[in-house]
């Protein structure tokens, strides 16, 4: 059991959940991702490390609503429990100074960014961040990816907020003005695939953290299995950050949307049992 020390509301959707887990944050490194389950009949899903203090003994995640299991952690408060904690699981970012870098978080993949863009900017790179989302209710973590002193860049979709239009149009822009040494990108796959094609042009390298589907955690299920370089790669043991230009995104894309059905139909059961009128 794993005591919620904290739990904010980021926007109606999206929350951080703070909880106890000393070992887990004493392991911890940024870019790592732990498993979570919320009760005895809940199912394990991912979520990306989004902070960790070792002198707390705590750990920190971003989480967006969308399905049961989701919506469960959402509706965690204070000094509730969840059942169990498996991590720090996956490959840590690179610490390494590389040089210049453009990080790049879309939707609840902007808290994802957080860590990555701290662990390159302590590592003594330059970092631009490029944030975005549908509109200014649904942007996260401004304020605190300024606080690590990047020059950030917004962009919103109905223009409520920054500029108006998409990432990758404040991509193009940056890399017409600069030579870059390499590209991180979080967030939806079709935003991290149209990043990847923006990128190409300029042969710049491109990383992307994929949380497609994983249930052990380990490589043993094979449910987060993605097509690398012509290869099987499983997301959870050899990732979760893979080289853009070599993932097959097209059959990600297919194999993320494999259990959509089935979800709406748990989502559906647990929101009726709550007494939400459909």
């Amino acid at each position: 059991m794993y005591n919620v020390t904290k739990k904010e509301q980021l926007n109606p959707d999206i929350c951080l959940v703070e909880f106890e887990a000393p070992d887990i944050a004493k392991a911890a490194r940024a870019g790592q991702f732990i498993i979570l389950r919320i009760d005895e009949k809940g199912e394990r899903f991912p979520l990306t490390i989004y902070d960790y203090d070792v002198k707390k003994g705590t750990v920190c995640v971003v989480c967006q609503a969308v399905g049961v299991s989701t919506k469960k952690l959402c509706a965690l408060n204070k000094n509730d429990f969840i059942l169990d904690v498996a991590g720090p699981l996956g490959h840590a970012v690179s610490t390494e100074k590389i040089g210049n870098i453009i990080c790049i978080g879309g939707g609840v993949g902007t808290a994802e960014a957080y860590p990555i863009t701290k662990a390159y900017k302590e590592s003594g790179n330059e970092v631009k961040v490029i944030i975005g989302a549908r509109n200014k209710s649904l942007l996260i973590c401004e304020k605190e990816l300024k606080s690590l002193g990047v020059e950030l860049y917004v962009a919103t979709d109905d223009g409520s907020y920054g500029r108006k239009g998409f990432v990758t149009d404040v991509l193009k822009e940056l890399l017409s003005k600069q030579k870059y040494d390499l590209i991180y990108a979080i967030g939806p796959i079709v935003m991290m695939k149209a990043v990847s094609q923006a990128a190409k042009p300029y042969n710049i390298k491109t990383l992307v953290s994929l949380n497609s589907i994983m249930i052990d955690g380990t490589g043993m299920c094979g449910g987060c299995r993605i097509k690398y370089n012509n290869e099987s790669k499983f997301t959870c043991v050899d990732g979760p950050e893979f080289d853009a230009s070599l993932i097959d995104f097209d059959e990600l894309i297919k194999r993320q949307g494999r259990f959509s059905d089935k979800e709406k139909l748990a989502l559906h059961e647990y929101e009726c049992r709550l007494g939400f009128k459909h």
